[in-house]
């Protein structure tokens, strides 16, 4: 009996807080409430066709996701082909700092990396030293609208992600295949154009669909760019009027199929050109080995690419500190008062203190949601089993402003703690937890797989009810695993953007991500740089977090962002 309350429970949760919004906003934009009753209608879809803005948006976020995959792409490649066939100094811990930009979110990067690559920055000042260009007309290295740096910004970001789904697929394949082909003749290029490639195909696909949903559905990065023109920035505008519109809604649902129909296109094209294996990788990959001049010159390329892909940590890190910066290609005085301002600003003192306290109880939420869930998977002869997992996973591949604007439509209701236009706490807190939830349920799953049933047998055989063996006996044996995953729930949600930016509409209730954007916002010029400093305190944060959660599961940093 108590296992069906615990399903009902679950399914109640689920339903109200993922599907509930999904079918509210698809209910907005398709039906209308007309003289005949509730009728069926495309209208508000025509209206969103037709404006020639939205085109546009459409437009521009289809580039964006396109050219940060492409660019990702171009990074990722040689990259997996140069760390798996070569053994060259410092290459284990470089590939663990290849995954340093993923700690720091592309938005709050945007804002160091805005003062390198400005008409003014410290790129073009270098240049004009230099004599290679004109400090009259400066490039414009964002291009128009700052497209250019939305896209740079995304690639720099998501390609470890491409890296890691890419690396998986090259340790799959067989290298007798690679073997085979040269016994027959063909080159290096020929072998991988022929053989690896298509092997890889189905890996590229996974990697490359991540990439491509992050960049097009991505908030933070356009606004920070004031590339409006785009979908996120358009439903973001949208969600801060007074009731949102049935066209709204109507972007909301178009932006969800356009990335579920670009997303199963992909696949569909990943396994139409992709070759199966009899088995995994028959055998260890050969790698050849460069200590000497060659090698080293490797290393300094690996170093140099690098160190671009850091240039919005370094950034940052500089514009926290920069006590004078103006037309010079660097600061010319250094002071800590920033972080002190960080301790005082009223806006930053309320924002970590509320980015703490949706994170911290966004993660309680999702160790009772995650161990329910799990036990229920791994232990609970359910029925329905494939759906539950299938819908517990759906926050993965649901962009989070999809989530957050279905909340404001499905919850604006007389009820001051549940409307997020009065009071968004317990939606933030939900709104973390789902979004998050797949990472707890899986890491409990696998410890409940990793423990024999019979420990709980013997308990259970002992007088002890299902509920003390849990408390007792299987919670603390997969502890690491719970803790683990929690700590990825609260490192995330100190960062979350999406939902932050469109909840969070009073600053009283602002996150860290809410309050950055605020700040990067005001008049003043230090205000950018205080954001700066706070950026800094929660990239350290966010390190710390993966760092620990990475000790407690015993995998490596990498793997937990495996897809």
């Amino acid at each position: 009996m108590k296992r069906w309350l615990l399903l009902v429970g679950v399914w109640a949760f689920l339903a109200i807080f993922l599907l509930y919004p999904l079918f509210r906003v698809a209910g907005d934009a398709f039906v209308v409430q007309g003289s005949d009753g509730v009728v069926f209608t495309l209208e508000y879809f025509r209206l969103v066709f037709a404006n020639e803005l939205y085109r546009l948006c459409f437009a521009n976020s289809l580039v964006i996701g396109l050219g940060a995959t492409a660019g990702a792409l171009i990074i990722a490649l040689p990259l997996v082909m140069l760390f798996r066939r070569i053994d060259f100094p410092c290459r284990r811990p470089l590939e663990v700092a290849l995954l340093a930009p993923i700690i720091l979110p592309p938005f709050v990067g945007a804002i160091g990396i805005k003062h390198f690559f400005a008409r003014f920055g410290s790129i073009n000042l270098l240049l004009g030293e230099w004599g290679l260009i004109s400090l009259k007309d400066p490039p414009d290295w964002f291009g128009d609208g700052g497209l250019g740096g939305v896209i740079l910004m995304q690639a720099l970001h998501l390609f470890p992600i491409l890296y890691l789904g890419l690396s998986a697929a090259v340790a799959n394949v067989d290298p007798s295949l690679r073997e085979a082909a040269a016994g027959l003749g063909a080159g290096p290029w020929r072998t991988f154009r022929t053989v690896t490639l298509p092997l890889l195909a189905p890996g590229v696909f996974a990697g490359c669909s991540i990439v491509f949903v992050s960049a097009f559905t991505d908030l933070g990065t356009p606004l920070i760019f004031d590339c409006n023109a785009t979908v996120p920035t358009q439903i973001f505008l949208a969600s801060s009027e007074a009731s949102s519109s049935p066209v709204a809604s109507a972007l909301v649902m178009l932006t969800l199929v356009a990335v579920m129909v670009l997303f199963f296109a992909g696949r569909a094209w990943g396994e139409a050109g992709s070759c199966e294996m009899s088995g995994r990788a028959g055998g260890a990959v050969a790698m050849t080995r460069w200590r000497g001049l060659g090698g080293w010159l490797v290393t300094a390329a690996v170093c140099a690419l690098l160190g671009v892909a850091l240039l919005p940590h370094a950034g940052v890190a500089l514009n926290s500190i920069a006590g004078k910066w103006f037309f010079t290609a660097f600061p010319t005085e250094l002071t800590g008062a920033f972080y002190a301002e960080v301790f005082r600003d009223e806006l930053t003192v309320s924002s970590v203190r509320n980015s703490l306290v949706y994170s911290l109880c966004s993660a309680g939420l999702d160790m009772v949601l995650g161990v329910a869930i799990a036990w229920l998977l791994a232990r609970g002869r359910i029925p329905g089993r494939v759906a539950l997992d299938a819908v517990v996973m759906m926050p993965l591949a649901l962009p989070g402003l999809v989530l957050a604007f279905g909340y404001l439509v499905s919850f604006n209701v007389d009820v001051p703690w549940l409307n997020p236009r009065t009071n968004p706490t317990l939606l933030l807190v939900v709104s973390y937890a789902v979004r998050r939830l797949p990472f707890i349920v899986r890491a409990a799953y696998a410890g409940f797989r990793q423990l024999s049933p019979s420990f709980e047998e013997a308990s259970m055989n002992l007088g002890a009810s299902p509920r003390k063996t849990l408390i007792k006996i299987t919670l603390p044996l997969i502890a690491a695993n719970l803790v683990a995953g929690g700590i990825l729930v609260f490192s995330f949600a100190m960062l979350e953007v999406s939902d932050s930016l469109i909840l969070a509409m009073e600053l009283r209730f602002a996150p860290i991500t809410k309050g950055i954007y605020e700040l990067v916002g005001r008049p003043q010029p230090e205000a950018a740089a205080v954001a700066c400093a706070l950026g800094v305190l929660a990239m350290g944060l966010l390190a710390a977090g993966l760092c620990a959660a990475s000790r407690l599961m015993g995998r490596s940093l990498g793997e937990l962002f495996r897809a």
